[in-house]
């Protein structure tokens, strides 16, 4: 057994303080507060969250931070540099990305990241021997990295509504549906491994098709994931080919519900806002992202009055600082509306921890039977200076950020402490892999 103990920890949604946090294999087994520290505790200082919740990675997408500034342009123009970086990775070489993204995560505060992966096959689309190999280097690298991965293995069949798949897109198609899900049903679970599905978008995928990938989810009992709406001219595009929003699309191939969560869901109808929260969607923003590529602001406060649970992700990976998504929940709506308080902070530190946390699969929270990971923040750095007890929840959501991150702990083990990741040198991996990807560039 291993305890903690912290002087503040958030608990069923309030701050306590002096809790003990006793790990029985990779849960807790006891969570206590206001104790004396047990003797052979280990201290944690600051503010102790439940492990924070990547709802939504493209691990490659690192590869472009910096590099898609110049010049105007819009998603798609930035799309064409993502694709030039999608032809660039072998197996080996996105394996040694992934490694140090995801260690970059670790020291965030990461605990579970939610791959939406897609990146499947050879460059001419043909599968490798192994025809999971790069599903298994994400696994592979999350696993030296430390960090849980939910695999949401994404069917992508077509270039658009009426376009088929050329150049890099070949190697995200698997040619029908039950052939994607004949190679992702190959994919098997374990302790820090959850293999989803995800559906890549309205245009890349038939409605025909989606509930093929939905019935996999449900006989796994595992995680849907979906891009819905990200930009306008998907918006118009999907009404031109169907006469339906993608929100529309999915309600009628029946794959919404409480095991599927829709990713942006930046340009909802007000009809769309209701199928997605009657049905219980979880929906996933990505602000950062969102801001980068000029997507919009969606309207979050209204999803979460409908029902579905919101969660946060860094997808592109313009930064990776998961409180900067979760306050730009709030602050970016503020700028939409011109009104301030839209989300309380413990509705901010919900989406950042335990619903992405659950919309990932995995049962995490500070209580007893849950898995026993958790981050501890620190409450006295130049940015969150002066934060009490009473003011810690706002503190962390509204100040903190991926630096003021000390310790992290996976399975009752740490992982990262004092600032740093307990087996790797995060910006030495990062510099490798990224000049190798700007090798294999030319």
């Amino acid at each position: 057994m291993t305890t903690y103990h912290a002087a503040l920890a958030w608990v069923d949604g309030v701050v306590r303080q002096d809790v003990t946090l006793r790990c029985h294999g990779d849960r807790l087994s006891a969570v206590d507060a206001d104790t004396q520290a047990p003797p052979d505790a280990q201290q944690l200082a600051g503010l102790v969250l439940p492990g924070i919740a990547n709802a939504h990675s493209h691990a490659f997408h690192r590869a472009l931070r910096a590099r898609t500034h110049e010049g105007a342009g819009d998603f798609f123009g930035w799309r064409q540099r993502m694709y030039a970086v999608a032809g660039a990775l072998d197996p080996d070489l996105y394996r040694e990305l992934a490694v140090a993204v995801y260690a970059e995560m670790a020291l965030a505060g990461v605990t579970a990241v939610g791959e939406f992966h897609y990146l499947h096959h050879n460059l001419d689309g043909r599968p490798y021997d192994d025809p999971n190999i790069m599903g298994h280097a994400l696994a592979s690298a999350a696993a030296e990295a430390g960090v849980r991965l939910t695999l949401l293995d994404t069917c992508y069949l077509r270039g658009g509504f009426d376009a088929d798949l050329e150049g890099p897109q070949r190697r995200f198609g698997d040619g029908t549906p039950d052939a994607w899900a004949a190679r992702a049903s190959a994919l098997t679970d374990h302790a820090t491994l959850r293999n989803g599905t995800a559906i890549h978008s309205v245009r890349a995928v038939p409605a025909s098709a989606m509930p093929t990938v939905h019935a996999l989810a449900q006989q796994r009992g595992a995680p849907l994931h979906v891009h819905a709406s990200e930009q306008p001219a998907e918006n118009s595009a999907c009404l031109h080919a169907t006469g339906r929003t993608p929100t529309g699309v999915l309600a009628d191939a029946g794959v919404l519900g409480p095991g599927t969560t829709v990713v942006h869901a930046t340009h909802v109808t007000d009809d769309d806002v209701a199928a997605l929260g009657t049905t219980g969607t979880g929906v996933c923003l990505c602000p950062t992202t969102e801001r980068d590529l000029a997507d919009g602001i969606g309207p979050a406060s209204a999803l979460a009055r409908a029902g579905s649970r919101l969660c946060v992700g860094s997808d592109s990976h313009a930064v990776i600082d998961l409180f900067e998504e979760a306050r730009a929940v709030e602050l970016d709506e503020r700028l939409a509306t011109h009104q301030r308080g839209h989300h309380r902070p413990e509705a901010l530190l919900e989406a950042l921890t335990t619903s992405g946390q659950a919309e990932l699969g995995w049962d995490v929270g500070l209580r007893t039977g849950a898995l026993a990971d958790f981050v501890a923040i620190d409450l006295s750095s130049p940015r969150t200076a002066g934060a009490t007890a009473g003011t810690a929840a706002a503190s962390a959501v509204f100040a903190a950020s991926a630096c003021d991150v000390t310790d992290v702990v996976v399975g009752g083990r740490p992982l990262v402490r004092g600032g740093h990741h307990a087996t790797i040198d995060v910006p030495a991996r990062l510099s490798g892999a990224l000049a190798a990807v700007e090798e294999a560039l030319g």
